[in-house]
């Protein structure tokens, strides 16, 4: 009997550089809070416990994750990752940007109308002269139950100047 090698055993894994790039960000992220953390004020008065202390809480948990993450990613432990599909990724990152620049000036209903519009779309529901009124609608809706029946303020655009 031969003893064959089994070719997936004698393939080596290589170290996954995308979970790698993320461990570096997770630093990145850590050094930021303990920079501003650092800039907080230290008067705790009678307690040990301050306004930094949450923060760097934070810190030395990200910097145990990114650790984690980078012997992980370097073992090639982690899992093979699906394809991902850039458009509908897209679609949702441009319904968020309509809606941060629109909010101000066309108001909640429009800009949260198109952002709901965009992830329809980018959920497969390609009828955008369909979703689009139907967002607004549903944001409008939104807008006047927080708006009025809640009294929260909520950027108000021409739809919602007509009931206020």
């Amino acid at each position: 009997m031969s003893q064959g090698i089994n070719p997936l055993q004698s393939q080596k894994r290589r170290p996954d550089w995308a979970a790698l790039l993320i461990a570096v960000a997770l630093v990145a992220i850590a050094a930021v809070i303990f920079w501003d953390s650092g800039r907080l004020a230290s008067v705790t008065g009678y307690s040990p416990v301050g306004p930094a202390t949450v923060p760097y809480a934070i810190g030395f948990c990200l910097v145990g994750l990114a650790i984690w993450t980078a012997i992980e990613a370097w073992r090639g432990d982690f899992p093979e990752r699906d394809h991902q599909e850039v458009g509908p990724v897209v679609w949702v990152v441009a319904g968020l940007a309509a809606q941060m620049l629109l909010l101000k000036v066309a108001g909640f209903s429009i800009a949260t109308g198109l952002l709901f519009a965009f992830t329809a779309r980018a959920f497969g529901k390609k009828k955008l002269h369909y979703s689009i009124p139907l967002g607004i609608a549903i944001s409008f809706v939104v807008w006047f139950i927080f708006a009025r029946l809640l009294q929260l303020s909520l950027p108000a655009g021409p739809i919602e100047q007509l009931f206020i």
